[in-house]
């Protein structure tokens, strides 16, 4: 099944928007949950933890590739053994590996392949200021998503993203091209903390899935970012949460509470 099918279906069932980011820190975990475990699998049976509280209510998870990369090669493992355990358990729940890829094309079919065919993910994150020609690679997997960064969560993304071309700001001036390209399984990632600007895409990009950050530690207004993300259709975008979940002290009750309170404004 293709990713935007797995995606809208999910969505319908669990009545969700929310995506958990499976960002798994040992020193966090360490400092004291319900959950406990001492073996040498700790990350994937925190991740599974999680997993198993919050399936019915999300649209899809996110495990960023740099909390596995962090522990070598058992970090990796741990994270394998998370992708074929979503796979087998929860097929129906599409995978966003959180890559944030970019290089020239060549080196991009590599990337491409690592995270479509080696992870099996049903989407990534690329960063798309190489042009076209580096983001074609992952185009190539048409049942895959592609999410390129257009404006990033973080407080000094005005440093770059927001340098004037003219009148313009490089950000915007990106989104103006790439609205040009024509592939079907092409996403946007902007940051829910800058609605302003998510408003900015929706309009250039009306029927686009688009994938944001924010709305958990980083502190995002939910109703602004909502309100500016959404589609006409009350649907078209996910909204990513990983530190305010998965270490709060109920995970389950944490990701309802936002699941709904995302709801509250998507019906408004």
């Amino acid at each position: 099944m293709d990713f935007l099918t797995k995606l809208e279906n999910l969505q319908q069932k669990n009545n969700s928007l929310l995506c958990v980011g499976l960002d798994p820190q040992v020193e966090q975990i360490h400092k004291g949950f319900s959950f406990t475990y001492e073996g040498e699998s700790l990350i994937f049976e925190f991740n599974k933890w999680i997993i198993d509280q919050t399936a019915d209510l999300v649209c899809a998870y996110k495990p960023n590739i740099a909390f596995y990369e962090a522990y070598a090669l058992e970090g990796l493992s741990q994270l394998k053994k998370t992708v074929l355990y979503l796979q087998n358990e929860y097929s129906r729940v599409p995978i966003i590996l959180d890559a944030k890829r970019a290089d020239i094309p060549n080196t991009a079919v590599m990337y491409a392949k690592n995270i479509f065919e080696y992870w099996a993910a049903d989407a990534t994150t690329v960063y798309p200021h190489l042009g076209m020609d580096s983001l074609e690679p992952f185009f190539a997997y048409k049942d895959k998503f592609t999410f390129p960064l257009i404006k990033t969560s973080n407080k000094d993304s005005n440093t770059f993203q927001n340098l004037k071309i003219g009148d313009t700001p490089y950000y915007l001036k990106m989104a103006q091209i790439i609205s040009k390209w024509k592939f079907a399984n092409l996403g946007l990632f902007v940051g829910a903390t800058y609605p302003e600007e998510l408003a900015q895409i929706r309009k250039i990009f009306p029927s686009t899935v688009i994938l944001s950050a924010g709305i958990g530690a980083q502190g995002a207004d939910i109703e602004k970012a909502v309100k500016a993300g959404i589609r006409s259709d009350k649907k078209g975008i996910i909204f990513n949460a990983s530190r305010s979940i998965i270490y709060s002290a109920d995970p389950a009750k944490s990701a309802k509470n936002l699941r709904n309170e995302i709801n509250k404004y998507r019906s408004v």
